[in-house]
């Protein structure tokens, strides 16, 4: 009993010794903050802490308990060093309640006129006053802003390029594009009116890489339309297997589902079957940012906050008059949540939802941070970001970073190009246990220099993330995991990567791109890739063992630069294929080792065959001395990529790893959370049917 009574006593000092700060969406920032006495914001028990600070009379721990609701920001919440808790006493921002409380980034918009059948009006008078949005959320969903094709895309059919000023660099500095297009595209374009080529953008897949512009001049006689602007990347130029659409102009709102905003505020909307005008609300984005944390530098971060079971959605991106130039990954677009010099600060049971950017943004200078359980979904560009695009030096290094358990999931609507997780700069980052699913690009990149110069990007760690359905066949060049850059220590492991469809090369589920260095890649699973399971561009000394590849669609193992040095290693994996080639490009010419390998070709009457290689003549090249061609018995058409032949795993040396502790961990409903939309996988399914019986290259 005198145990129990000093365990009451000592939690009872500990509850008297943490302050509470109460928010309500019916309360006051000039109340007290109290349970009696609530405020209406974050910012007002921002303001609250600062000035109890201020009189020194703040040495508790601080819970701002925020009641559940709805909360229409008008500004972004900014905190700095000021903010900032303490080891002892941190500040956490959550819940009152198991219910999130929202914040949204916009108004909200509800009453609507219906004008005629199948199109609905609402007037936004703010328009009138400066306020111009790209996106809306109609109902909870992303709607689409007027296009065409409402479907597929348009192809270049030429392109030209008069450089104006070339500047010092590799790119001209200003130049004019002569794009020859189709004619149902130039028809499109005859129809705007003249207003609409001030808003109307283009938006243009290439390789790797998206442009949005707006047309600076049209040629309706010839069908050709003009760019101005930086020179093309003489890396990724527009071609003639370039892809695009039309946005943003009246004459494109012809579906359901679309929307189109003129400037004099008229919003207008047609509206999806079974959508009623006066059940249906709009959330309108204002702000780009809801929350940014910014330290001044190494030596003064912002830290020790918290923020747990809070929703945040509604952020909006808008295009520069001068249009989007292209950019792998999406990289400079900045994120609905910023933060910059940052040391333990923790996002748990978060969600961010309908932006126009990325989600988070990890970049300058963060440290010994995490985000935990979060739901990351409908995303203009990418999930989490992580660290500086270019250091600036060591001491500015973000790095020791945990992203754990986190759905990640339907992004790159704004900007294809951008990737669920992105490592830019930064070393000792742990991406564990995520759903990364249903984007344009990448699942996760890692590294951000090219070749064998020097790279910070150290020792980070991408372990059993479940990473899928990533392509959609609209850009090329993409891995499940992307790799970039020398990286010694990073670790690639107990993965599981499957459906990664490409346009035409490059849908990958292991990458290692140029200069890739030091990387250990094992235990993962990899299937239902459309070009390899892995490819190696070029890099050196990378270890792929214990890895299995199977039923992956035109090529198994892929390298294609040719080097003097040992490129990688290739042991103790099993790959099985009964489409395509076991290996493309050159892997039959790079300086490798491999060995204790299993090969399995599943089609009847086929041998495995190493390039024009029988499997002795390959052996008698000093490969694979220890390697079989042997059945390992999967069986994919039960779904099941796991060897049961026993004697392979023991002939291969091959360590057993459990595919399925891939992926988030927790209560049944956060796994169930974490499932793609089967809709979604028929859509991606029949996709990938579409395309191989085009033969699309």
């Amino acid at each position: 009993m005198k145990l129990i009574l000093y365990i009451l006593l000592a939690l009872s000092i500990i509850q008297a010794e943490c302050l509470d700060i109460y928010v309500e969406p019916f309360g006051n920032d000039e109340n007290k903050g109290t349970i009696d006495s609530p405020l209406a914001s974050i910012q007002g028990a921002r303001d609250l802490i600062r000035a109890l600070k201020l009189k020194g009379d703040l040495q508790e721990p601080v819970n701002v308990l925020i009641g559940p609701g709805t909360y229409l920001m008008d500004a972004t919440l900014n905190f700095d060093i000021q903010d900032s808790g303490s080891e002892e006493f941190p500040i956490t921002y959550k819940s009152r309640t198991s219910e999130k409380p929202v914040f949204i980034g916009g108004l909200i918009i509800n009453e609507w006129e219906e004008i005629e059948d199948g199109l609905w009006r609402a007037d936004i008078p703010q328009v009138r006053k400066g306020l111009y949005f790209e996106q809306l959320y109609v109902n909870g969903q992303r709607a689409v802003r007027a296009k065409s094709p409402n479907r597929g895309f348009y192809h270049l059919e030429s392109v030209q390029e008069t450089v104006i000023n070339k500047g010092e660099g590799r790119t001209p500095e200003f130049a004019v594009q002569s794009l020859k297009i189709p004619i149902e595209a130039a028809n499109e374009i005859g129809s705007f009116r003249d207003v609409d080529f001030q808003d109307a953008i283009t938006v243009l897949y290439h390789k790797w890489d998206n442009t949005r512009k707006r047309i600076s001049s049209f040629n309706a006689d010839s069908s050709v339309m003009y760019f101005t602007g930086r020179g093309m990347k003489p890396w990724n130029k527009l071609d003639e297997k370039t892809t695009f659409y039309l946005e943003n102009y009246k004459a494109g709102l012809d579906s359901a589902g679309e929307w189109f905003l003129e400037r004099n505020g008229d919003l207008y909307y047609k509206p999806l079957p079974g959508e009623d005008p006066n059940k249906t609300s709009a959330v309108i984005p204002i702000l780009d940012q809801l929350i940014t944390v910014n330290g001044e530098d190494e030596n003064e971060r912002v830290s020790h906050l918290r923020f747990e079971n809070i929703e945040f959605q509604g952020t909006g991106y808008r295009m520069p008059l001068f249009g989007n130039e292209p950019e792998q990954a999406a990289a400079s677009v900045d994120a609905a949540i910023m933060l910059n010099y940052v040391n333990d600060i923790k996002f748990f049971n978060c969600s961010i939802t309908h932006t126009g950017n990325s989600a988070i943004w990890f970049k300058e200078g963060c440290i010994n941070s995490s985000m935990e359980q979060c739901f990351l979904s409908d995303l203009g560009a990418g999930g989490v970001k992580i660290g500086a695009i270019r250091k600036k030096d060591e001491n500015t290094l973000t790095h020791d970073l945990t992203i754990d358990n986190n759905i990640i999931k339907s992004g790159g609507y704004v900007f294809p190009c951008a990737v669920g997780v992105t490592i830019f700069q930064a070393s000792d980052i742990e991406v564990t246990h995520n759903e990364i699913a249903n984007f344009r690009y990448s699942g996760v990149s890692v590294g951000w220099n090219w070749g064998y110069d020097h790279s910070p990007s150290k020792r980070n760690t991408i372990a059993f993330n479940h990473i899928h359905h990533l392509g959609w066949g609209v850009l090329s060049d993409m891995g499940g995991v992307y790799c970039l850059g020398k990286s010694e220590g990073t670790s690639v492991s107990n993965n599981v990567i499957h459906h990664v469809y490409s346009y035409s090369y490059g849908g990958w589920g292991l990458y290692t791109d140029e200069g890739s260095t030091g990387i250990t890649m094992e235990n993962n699973l990899v299937y239902q890739c459309k070009n390899s399971g892995f490819h190696q561009h070029y890099g050196k000394e990378n270890y792929i063992r214990n890895n299995i590849f199977a039923g992956n669609i035109r090529g198994q193992l892929q390298a294609t630069r040719v080097e003097g040095h040992i490129s990688f290693y290739f042991t103790n994996n099993i790959v099985w294929y009964n489409t395509g080639e076991l290996l493309v490009s050159r892997w039959d010419k790079i300086k490798l080792v491999s060995d204790y390998n299993c090969y399995w070709d599943d089609r009847e009457g086929r041998t495995v065959t190493f390039g024009e290689m029988s499997f002795n003549e390959w052996k008698s090249k000093g490969m694979d001395a220890h390697s079989i061609v042997a059945n390992p018995k999967l069986d994919p058409d039960q779904g099941i990529y796991w060897p049961m032949n026993k004697s392979v795993l023991r002939k291969i040396d091959f360590k057993v790893f459990d595919p399925g502790k891939a992926g988030v961990y927790g209560s049944e409903a956060w796994k169930m959370k974490a499932q793609l939309d089967p809709q979604i996988e028929k859509e991606f399914e029949e996709m990938i049917l579409i395309k191989e019986q085009e033969g699309n290259r």
